[in-house]
C-alpha cells in the first residue's frame, strides 16, 4: 500500500482544522471571511491541496492566530525528527 501522507503532514492538517474549530468556525464561516468557496478549506483539511505560505498566514488571521502561534505550536506538539 502506498502511504500518501506521512504522520506530520496529516497532523498538520489536523492542527488546521482545530484552530479552525477553536476560533468557532465552521468551513463554510472561514471560506466566506477568505472569500473562497468551502471546498477551499475541505481541501486542505482533507489533503486534496496544501496551502501557499500566504493563505496560511490568511488562514491563520482569519482564526484569530498568527503563522508564528500556530508553527511554534505545531513544532512544540510533533517535534521534527531528522535521521541521520
Amino acid at each position: 500500500m502506498i502511504k500518501l501522507w506521512s504522520e506530520r503532514e496529516t497532523a498538520f492538517r489536523l492542527e488546521l482544522k482545530n484552530m479552525r474549530c477553536f476560533a468557532g468556525l465552521s468551513q463554510q464561516e472561514l471560506a466566506d471571511r477568505l472569500s473562497k468557496p468551502q471546498s477551499f478549506v475541505s481541501k486542505y483539511e482533507s489533503g486534496e491541496r496544501q496551502l501557499k505560505f500566504l493563505e496560511l498566514e490568511l488562514v491563520c488571521h482569519y482564526c484569530n492566530s498568527s503563522v508564528n502561534k500556530f508553527s511554534e505550536s505545531f513544532s512544540n506538539k510533533y517535534p521534527l525528527k531528522i535521521e541521520n
